[in-house]
């Protein structure tokens, strides 16, 4: 027998990015929420994190409307999903563009259906250099 996933989808605005993996989101009820991007990491070195948190404000304007698939709870005060913008989401666009590398517990645990999408942008940005990969070996506290 086919067991039945829940899907919860949550329609919110952006009322801010707190860094390069975490935003403010409201819903249609005017509560605000933290909400880490669930499947990606970004490096510990000031510098890195950024050119992560610079990206993700210019893809996340305050003001736009999302819709965030919830997958978990982090700390049990923040909600951990993938952000869509245009139906795209922020969450691989960070790592297609390097800025993000795939997180892989959360990957196998949060975006299992498109766990295959992240590991091939993670693998291209890395052939490419882009971002993070600019040097030939990346090390996460660079």
């Amino acid at each position: 027998m086919t067991a039945l996933t829940e899907l919860m989808l949550i329609l919110a605005t952006v009322v801010g990015v707190v860094d390069g993996e975490t935003i403010r989101a409201k819903n249609s009820g005017g509560q605000v929420a933290t909400v880490k991007l669930a499947c990606i990491h970004i490096p510990t070195r000031k510098s890195r994190r950024d050119e992560a948190n610079q990206r993700l404000k210019q893809l996340l304007p305050n003001g736009n409307p999302v819709v965030i698939r919830f997958a978990d709870t982090y700390k049990e005060s923040q909600i951990v999903g993938e952000v869509f913008l245009n139906n795209k989401s922020i969450n691989l666009q960070m790592v297609k563009e390097g800025k993000a590398v795939v997180d892989k517990t959360s990957v196998e645990q949060n975006c299992y259906e498109s766990r295959i999408q992240y590991l091939v942008a993670e693998a291209n940005a890395k052939q490419r250099g882009l971002g993070l990969w600019e040097k030939s070996r990346y090390v996460m506290n660079q």
